[in-house]
């Protein structure tokens, strides 16, 4: 089994764990009423995008999420929350670095990282850390920690998750040629994760949408050879127009993080297909290191 296989079925009890733990955070995280940043890397800035729209759809403060190579400079937040498994990304260090008068609150999965001697508050979530390359169960922990510390976890994300494990795929999709992925309010951000999962472990050409967008202008690549996965409710009448392309309909029915899983078992389905090894992606590394010099 790879590193990525196992670290991805291991989810259900890591969520239980991260679920657990925001109790004991207080003053640790954002409180009701910040105005807060959220930034991160890959995998780690789509989770922000998650938790933006989490935390600011439920009225607990304004919420933005950057790429961390993409913060504003000059703009005045309470507090800058930065998410990253390895705590060595180049461009969030640099964020904390340079940060002034404002609270860093860094969610990390080692310890002994550089990022934990950076922060004002750091939450480690090393139960939830990873071998593989390709991230699965730190950055999902990571999000289900700032869910429940919004009050928006329960019991049903983990029983939907052994599910999303359990189940088998939807028939026909490993033989399709290109993947879109829709969300809607913070389902986005799990659409854009879903879609990078597909293309580092499966090398596949996806894309993902605001669902709403779909039908102005991505829609015309749909035809017989493609599928449309919706993480969430779908808007109406979106699925019946899926169809008369020809293309293959995923009705997101469990908890959007959890037809997450299902994306992460899809890409891993698919690289076996194509002989590919997901534990060593073609051109990427764990943790993306720059060179200052």
């Amino acid at each position: 089994m790879t590193h990525v296989a196992r670290e991805l079925a291991s989810q259900p009890d890591c969520w239980r764990r991260a679920a657990g733990m925001a109790g004991g955070l207080a003053g640790q995280l954002p409180a009701s009423g910040e105005r807060i940043a959220v930034v991160g890397c890959g995998t780690s800035y789509f989770m922000a995008q998650a938790y933006a729209a989490l935390r600011e759809g439920s009225g607990q403060g304004e919420t933005d999420a950057f790429a961390a190579s993409e913060f504003p400079a000059g703009r005045r937040y309470d507090r800058i929350v930065a998410l990253s498994r390895s705590g060595t990304t180049t461009e969030v260090l640099g964020l904390l670095a340079q940060a002034k008068g404002v609270r860093r609150t860094v969610i990390i999965g080692d310890p002994d990282s550089p990022m934990a001697t950076m922060a004002d508050d750091t939450v480690v979530l090393d139960f939830a850390d990873e071998r593989s390359v390709v991230q699965t169960r730190f950055a999902t922990s990571a999000l289900t920690l700032l869910r429940a510390q919004l009050g928006l976890h329960t019991d049903a994300v983990v029983e939907d998750a052994q599910v999303a494990i359990a189940e088998p795929l939807p028939a026909g999709l490993v033989e399709c040629t290109q993947f879109t992925f829709l969300g809607r309010g913070w389902s986005v951000g799990l659409a854009n994760e879903g879609a990078l999962k597909m293309r580092e472990a499966a090398l596949s050409w996806s894309e993902a949408y605001p669902a709403m967008e779909y039908r102005h202008g991505p829609i015309s690549i749909s035809t017989r050879s493609t599928a449309t996965w919706m993480l969430g409710d779908a808007p109406a009448g979106l699925s019946d127009e899926v169809h008369a392309t020809g293309a293959r309909w995923v009705a997101g029915g469990l908890d959007p993080l959890a037809e997450l899983v299902r994306v992460q078992r899809l890409a891993l389905a698919i690289a076996q297909a194509r002989g590919l090894d997901p534990d060593r992606p073609r051109h990427l590394t764990r943790s993306v290191i720059l060179s200052t010099a």
